[in-house]
């Protein structure tokens, strides 16, 4: 695999729904999520959508502030700030729609995954990639959402053990010349971010549930470690509500700082 990622090589491979997509590629930053949020927040600093992509992340986040551990060669760390024309209300479910584009992509190169609500890509039972979706107002009223991705290629047993718990890692896509892979994901992203903002989430309800892992498992929703909901995993609807059928019949769950976890 190519280490060294180019914004003219990736943009020689994009498509010409993410030809308007400006490239960024730095070697090190805190977090890629903060950079645009900042410049989203500065007037006349963001005239349209950039992907900005970092080879090291030092303060990578994921939902609720949890740290992204990354280390340079192994991870395709990267954020995507996108304009949306609809009020804020209009993104419910975003994540959701970002994981159907990153599983989409991923097993059109070969790798099969499946998606966890709310925002974990997974493999073979194992996270492969965490979505960590961020919104602002710009000073014009525009609604822009930041979204970040982080995506196992190889996983160091170091890295590993200092995450302390199971990650999956994607070595056919390691193997990939990296600018191609990247142009890949941009090409799904920017296809899928311009039909979320004409239709929003609920033309992707049917395309999420084929994705989902543990459909029909016993399940637990957890809040700070405390059991919310424990039932079956039976997909999600047109809002990107969980739904769960429990003893008392079924409930949907909203997402927030809440965790999903396969029931014992």
């Amino acid at each position: 695999m190519t280490l060294q990622l180019s914004p003219a090589a990736i943009a020689r491979h994009c498509a010409e729904c993410a030809n308007h997509v400006a490239i960024e590629v730095v070697a090190e930053t805190g977090s890629t999520n903060a950079d645009l949020l900042q410049r989203v927040g500065t007037p006349g600093a963001m005239s349209g959508p950039v992907l900005l992509i970092a080879e090291r992340q030092t303060a990578g986040r994921g939902r609720a502030g949890r740290p992204w551990l990354s280390a340079p060669g192994s991870t395709l760390t990267f954020s995507l700030a996108w304009r949306f024309k609809g009020p804020l209300q209009n993104l419910a479910g975003l994540p959701l729609a970002v994981g159907v584009a990153l599983a989409e992509a991923m097993t059109v190169l070969g790798v099969p995954v499946q998606l966890k609500w709310p925002n974990d890509v997974m493999k073979d039972g194992a996270k492969l990639a965490g979505i960590l979706v961020e919104t602002q107002a710009a000073q014009d009223g525009a609604i822009w959402a930041v979204i970040g991705a982080g995506i196992n290629l190889l996983m160091p047993d170091q890295l590993e053990a200092d995450i302390g718990r199971e990650v999956a890692s994607a070595p056919w896509l390691a193997k990939m010349e990296r600018n191609e892979l990247m142009a890949a994901l941009l090409n799904r992203l920017s296809s899928v971010l311009a039909e979320f903002d004409d239709t929003g989430f609920a033309a992707f309800t049917e395309r999420w549930n084929r994705l989902q892992a543990w459909h029909g498992q016993p399940v637990r929703i957890l809040d700070h470690g405390e059991t919310l909901h424990e039932g079956l995993s039976a997909g999600v609807d047109g809002s990107g509500r969980l739904l769960l059928d429990t003893a008392q019949g079924r409930v949907a769950v909203l997402s927030g700082d809440v965790s999903l976890r396969l029931a014992p």
